[in-house]
């Protein structure tokens, strides 16, 4: 009898394991549509080596590891996002998320003013498409520290700009981010220095309107 316990035992923790095993959902780092110098010289080779292929990988692969035997575990970045509390998983979720929102919303072509939907929607919330590019540049040169200029869409379609310290996004507020401008150090300190401000100029030459228009049409 106790024999027979014992190998019930063993199989239902072998069941749970395999189950457990399952059930951990493996990040990937999102590849790059483009070269790592395409989008030189708003932003060069050197500054995506080191923020794409370490920065970035260093969140991913944070992540992973803090996920197994957590309630995060099986969830996709979005879902951890809206969910997590502040902390290390929340915080290498979200710039995992972030940073792969920021890097495929530019081009070494991209189509450099919006149109259609989302071309309606800046010009009755900022007025138009120069004012939203002034006020977005104004709130991510002012944000203090580390962390992202964001706009964003509610379900309406309404937009805002909204900044967020660290690893913040405006998913956690109901939001659905369309643009998202990393204003960590690591993300202009080899090209620019200290001038941020040079940096959210340059970056304009980069994103790509088309990508940002097509996140609001789902959102």
């Amino acid at each position: 009898m106790k024999k027979h316990l014992l190998l019930c035992a063993l199989a239902l923790g072998s069941a749970i394991l395999t189950v457990s095993a399952q059930t951990v959902r493996k990040h990937e780092m999102t590849p790059l549509p483009y070269a790592l110098d395409a989008l030189a010289p708003a932003m060069s080779e050197e500054t995506l080596e080191y923020h794409y292929g370490k920065h970035y990988k260093a969140y991913i692969d944070n992540l992973n590891a803090l996920l197994p035997g957590s309630p995060y575990a099986a969830l996709s970045l979005e879902e951890i996002v809206t969910k997590a509390p502040d902390g290390p998983i929340f915080n290498n979720a979200g710039q995992a998320l972030n940073h792969r929102l920021f890097f495929l919303g530019m081009s070494p072509a991209p189509q450099s003013r919006p149109d259609g939907a989302l071309a309606q929607a800046i010009d009755k919330a900022f007025g138009s498409f120069e004012q939203f590019q002034a006020q977005f540049a104004k709130a991510a040169a002012g944000l203090f520290g580390s962390g992202w200029a964001w706009l964003a869409a509610d379900k309406a379609g309404n937009l805002s700009i909204t900044t967020e310290p660290n690893a913040g996004n405006p998913l956690r507020y109901g939001l659905t981010p369309l643009l998202g401008l990393d204003v960590w150090e690591h993300a202009y300190y080899l090209d620019y220095r200290n001038r941020r401000t040079d940096y959210i100029a340059n970056y304009w030459d980069l994103v790509d309107w088309k990508i940002i228009g097509e996140r609001y049409d789902r959102r």
